[in-house]
């Protein structure tokens, strides 16, 4: 694991403590973190997974729309986030690490440092109740 900076640290202590899921991304996309709540939803536990590359994230999770067409990974919310600085709200169906097919609701949010420098993202979501 290398050198995170202080507001990654710091970011990924809080979600620690959240009940919100949360997961954590650097400026490439990659995964630095995923909270215990986050768990239940990914399907899977963080210490089982660690870090992962944005190629293997790809790879696991495919992300479908409302008519089960992939969702282009550019077009996700945090991949917004990360590109355009700017929070992002959507909902879609992923398939979790335990091979559930979740519908969830995503927050992204872009991380900024205190002199404008890009730290990454994070995602806030919950799964959503079968309509």
């Amino acid at each position: 694991m290398s050198q995170k900076d202080i507001e990654v640290i710091l970011t990924r202590q809080l979600a620690s403590y959240l009940a919100i899921p949360i997961f954590l991304v650097d400026p490439s996309g990659n995964l630095l973190y995923y909270n215990e709540p986050a768990e239940t939803i990914l399907g899977r536990r963080f210490y089982e997974t660690g870090e992962m590359s944005v190629m293997e994230l790809s790879a696991i999770f495919t992300p479908v729309d409302e008519e089960g067409k992939p969702i282009p990974s550019e077009s996700l919310p945090i991949a917004i986030a990360l590109t355009q600085r700017r929070p992002v709200h959507s909902s879609f169906w992923i398939r979790g690490l335990d091979g559930v097919q979740r519908h969830i609701e995503v927050t992204a949010l872009p991380l900024i440092g205190q002199t404008d420098q890009p730290l990454g993202a994070m995602s806030m979501f919950w799964q959503l109740e079968d309509r």
